[in-house]
């Protein structure tokens, strides 16, 4: 069963992680399938947060573009090598199909039969030749078993048309000999005499009980068919095995994680109009045409923690986006549809999910609780960034009573497990909570970087400076900001791309904006930072 794709940003932080994971908790508990995922490796504080509540790391998701798995391809079930060409058709034609594939026992796929191959088949193949089981020679001639004495069937074909005589002078008649005959007895008793491979006697005539004794004597295959000689003789090669003129050199196939952006080159470009579709261990899975093309079933998402192309998963454009739930500035995210987008002011994603929670009337167990406390209280600083709200405090205060730990106690545990950098080299710290955000049409970084301990930043300061310079000049960015939130202190120490002096002087309202300045108070990004940036670039344009 397919499932809703929720998570959050890039950098994915405690609150858009634990929001993915409420949230899909809750879909699933209205009977929505839902399922969490990441965008990137979690960081330390989340880690702390999921080992507390005993809850796993959701997946991670590379990307939601189109796959060959999110088609709606057919699924036709396949042939195994063993059955018969005649088999085959029927099945073709009355299920109006074209093209077969064709498996081992194990579901592999071997290669496809297509009408044409089968009609190539019978103008052709060497009708002389047969190799076979006795169950397909039944089948395709509606025969009836006499006497069976091998399974499978490997010889010459010959009609009987001659006297016995001439037989007998011309040893036409072998031990290899499929023998196809009417009532001629004498023919009969003699090609028992000679063991030939097989008798097949036509018009459904009898057969004197002596010859078939004598048959199981010389272990010599006898099959009774209703036809009459000649439509038998024209249609037993329709009892080869169908994998005896499948196609199984350069297939164009693809596997169920191909994404429909690299398939459809081939698919233009080829002859064919059926592809098959094999899973991850290559086995077949069904076919793709042409036709499911045309309006490709997408991944359904939703998004929480975020609204804007830049901080979503690679290929959201191909995505059918379901629902967002955010807290941040509206961005740039498009749907070509109404959707359900609940965008409300407050300081965590997971606040407006405990609001949907009662809105459900759903009973929120401890560990949902937990998680939902660890993104209120990451997101707000322990309530004190000016993002908070009394809605936000409101919130906290219930979890609490649900889970009845010490608040203080816990979140100085998160903060102190987030904030650790050791380990960590300065670009992994840089991108640990980056987010790019178009602002006034020109791409701005952001990085929030959260400590107990400023020296370990100020130790390396010249050295951060650089590498924001030459991510800014890579990335084409017009500027980054890295701002070190010191939690104990409530304030944020800047750091920035050194030739946008200007722009932070105007940013923070600051004539003496230097590499490390202190704002005081200044702990929010979405709040504060992000704002002012906006208002900056806006003020350096008018002038």
């Amino acid at each position: 069963m397919k499932h809703n794709l929720i998570f959050g940003h890039k950098t994915p932080d405690t609150d858009s992680v634990c929001g993915a994971i409420t949230l899909a908790n809750l879909k699933n508990k209205i009977n929505e399938n839902s399922k969490p995922y990441i965008l990137g490796n979690i960081n330390k504080e989340t880690e702390f947060v999921l080992k507390y509540f005993n809850t796993p790391v959701p997946d991670q998701l590379c990307n939601v573009k189109i796959q060959v798995k999110d088609l709606d391809y057919d699924r036709v079930k396949p042939f195994t090598a063993e059955q018969s060409i005649h088999f085959a058709y029927f099945f073709m034609n009355e299920n109006k199909l074209r093209t077969l594939p064709i498996v081992d026992d194990g579901g592999y796929l071997l290669g496809i039969v297509t009408m044409k191959d089968i009609a190539m088949s019978l103008i052709n193949a060497d009708e002389k030749l047969l190799n076979t089981s006795y169950d397909n020679i039944i089948e395709t001639l509606l025969g009836a078993e006499l006497v069976r004495v091998d399974d499978f069937i490997d010889g010459e074909i010959i009609v009987a048309a001659f006297e016995e005589k001439t037989l007998r002078e011309t040893d036409m008649i072998n031990s290899n000999s499929i023998v196809i005959v009417g009532d001629r007895y004498d023919i009969i008793n003699y090609a028992i005499e000679k063991s030939v491979k097989l008798i097949i006697v036509t018009g459904d005539l009898y057969v004197p009980d002596n010859l078939v004794e004598k048959a199981l004597i010389n272990k010599v295959n006898i099959i009774r068919t209703p036809y009459l000689t000649y439509y038998t003789a024209k249609n037993i090669p329709l009892s080869k095995y169908v994998n005896s003129i499948m196609k199984s050199k350069n297939l164009t196939q693809f596997k169920e994680d191909d994404y429909l952006d690299e398939c459809k080159e081939d698919i233009e470009n080829s002859k064919h109009s059926k592809f098959p579709i094999i899973s991850k261990d290559n086995k077949y899975l069904g076919l793709l045409s042409r036709n499911h093309l045309i309006n490709p079933s997408r991944k359904k998402v939703i998004l929480v923690d975020h609204n804007e192309i830049g901080q979503s998963a690679d290929g959201i454009k191909q995505a059918e986006i379901l629902e967002v739930i955010d807290h941040h500035k509206i961005g740039d995210i498009k749907t070509p549809i109404p959707i359900s987008f609940r965008n409300i002011p407050v300081g965590s994603t997971n606040t407006i999910i405990y609001k949907m929670y009662k809105e459900h009337n759903i009973d929120i167990d401890r560990k949902i609780a937990g998680l939902m406390l660890s993104g209120i209280i990451s997101d707000t600083l322990l309530l004190k960034s000016p993002t908070t709200t009394d809605f936000d405090k409101q919130v906290v205060d219930e979890l609490i009573q649900i889970l009845n730990i010490d608040l203080y106690t816990y979140a100085m545990e998160m903060f102190v497990a987030g904030t650790s950098l050791e380990g960590k080299t300065m670009g992994e710290i840089i991108c640990q909570d980056f987010k790019k955000f178009n602002l006034e049409s020109k791409n701005v970084g952001i990085s929030q970087v959260f400590t107990m301990d400023i020296n370990e930043i100020m130790n390396r300061k010249d050295d951060y400076i650089k590498m924001l310079d030459e991510i800014t000049l890579d990335k084409d960015y017009y500027v980054i900001v890295m701002a070190v939130t010191d939690i104990v202190n409530e304030g944020s120490y800047i750091f920035y791309t050194s030739a946008k002096e200007k722009l932070i002087s105007y940013t923070f309202n600051n004539e003496s904006v230097y590499q490390g300045i202190f704002i005081d108070k200044c702990v929010s990004r979405k709040k504060q930072i992000v704002p002012n940036l906006i208002n900056a670039i806006r003020q350096l344009n008018y002038n």
